[in-house]
């Protein structure tokens, strides 16, 4: 499919266009995004990505199209595992909730410049060496096996590499100022932990990017296909954050429907690399007759493979008890560490009731564990306390 000048242009003041509106209207001022707002919201985002595929499939070929949708609706959903360690990032630096679009949205555009370059990179790559393919198809298979370990939040806490040498570089303050980057403390101008924030999520999207990068060129070589999948599967990333936040723990499976597609993606690039093989090693640097994988059925695969992990992480028992005791933990720190709003308190101590309630409905070999777990337990406690001590005053 070739793509003239004047589409790029288009298309890339299109994508800037919708950033620009998404601050103006929506994260220059702070405050805490609705259920209806984010649903809206999210909706119109994905709409738009759906609309522009038709676009692709009637103007460009079924092919093509195809390659957009498969290509999409993967990143979509590396985006979505991504959400999770975002959260944890959220968390770990106590931003309060009124805050936190802020840091997304700027966090997203640096996530776009980035994975733009990887994109030119790739592109370069596969374009001068046809041996990128068996790389690819290595960093992916290598990935698949990675995302079946259990990962440690710690490596994307407050104390991470990035942000590390940015507190060592940068003066920063200990306190929040609104929604501010900087701030004047003492006479003199200091980063607050808001730029912390955006540079840990900017900075581990570059690792997100490692993967997602490598499994789309696994199912499309058309750089502009590559470029504005990646590009809709991150707008609307933040109102999708404030839309799922809750039910992000319950998605159990995730996981494991991830690694079996970006295994299936890393096997249809080695597939391929053997079929335009002259790499002088392999079959004396000739191509070696093997079946490819279609992109429809790449495509098919999937959207099925997802639907499975979805449909059995939301019915989960196990994914139930998850989600409610995550939830619960975080709506207690945020009470106790985080928010100072009356509002907003009295909102948090709402939900963890419902999620007390919901605790004490679960199976009794998960409220055992829970029971178990001391540090919940005296989290739950000091809230109660809290909140009895502040119905006093």
């Amino acid at each position: 499919m070739d793509v003239s000048a004047a589409a790029w242009w288009l298309t890339i003041l299109g994508i800037i266009g919708l950033l620009l509106f998404d601050f103006v209207f929506h994260v220059r001022k702070s405050h805490v995004p609705t259920l209806r707002e984010a649903s809206i919201w999210s909706a119109l985002y994905v709409g738009i990505a759906l609309l522009f595929g038709a676009g692709v499939w009637i103007f460009g070929g079924a092919e093509p199209g195809a390659e957009y949708f498969a290509g999409y609706v993967t990143e979509k959903a590396l985006s979505v595992d991504n959400l999770f360690v975002f959260l944890v990032i959220l968390s770990s630096f106590k931003v309060p909730r009124a805050d936190q679009q802020k840091a997304l949205l700027f966090g997203i555009v640096f996530s776009l410049i980035a994975r733009s370059g990887f994109i030119l990179l790739g592109a370069a790559l596969i374009n001068t060496f046809s041996w990128a393919f068996y790389l690819f198809g290595l960093i992916l298979l290598f990935t698949a096996g990675n995302l079946l370990k259990p990962e440690s939040e710690e490596s994307h806490a407050a104390g991470n590499l990035m942000v590390r040498l940015a507190r060592r570089l940068l003066p920063s303050t200990a306190t929040y100022d609104g929604d501010r980057m900087f701030t004047v403390q003492d006479g003199r101008r200091v980063m607050t932990p808001m730029l912390l924030v955006m540079i840990a999520i900017g900075g581990t999207d570059i690792l997100f990017a490692l993967d997602s990068i490598p499994a789309i060129f696994g199912l499309t070589q058309n750089v502009y296909l590559v470029f504005t999948a990646t590009a809709f599967s991150l707008l609307g990333l933040r109102q999708l954050y404030f839309l799922i936040d809750d039910l992000l723990d319950r998605l159990i499976y995730l996981t494991y429907g991830l690694s079996i597609i970006l295994f299936f993606i890393g096997v249809k690039l080695v597939l391929h690399a053997l079929h335009e093989n002259n790499v002088p090693f392999i079959n004396g640097g000739r191509p070696v007759p093997v079946t490819e994988i279609s992109t429809g059925l790449s495509l098919s695969m999937i959207i099925g493979v997802l639907l499975v992990t979805v449909i059995a992480s939301m019915a989960s028992a196990k994914g139930v008890a998850q989600n409610t005791v995550s939830a619960a933990r975080r709506h207690a720190q945020e009470y106790l560490e985080v928010e100072h709003d009356p509002a907003l308190r009295r909102e948090l101590f709402a939900k963890l009731l419902t999620e007390e309630a919901r605790l004490r409905k679960l199976p009794e070999k998960y409220r055992r564990s829970i029971r178990e777990e001391e540090r919940l337990m005296t989290l739950l406690r000091r809230v109660h306390e809290e909140h009895d001590r502040t119905r006093v005053r």
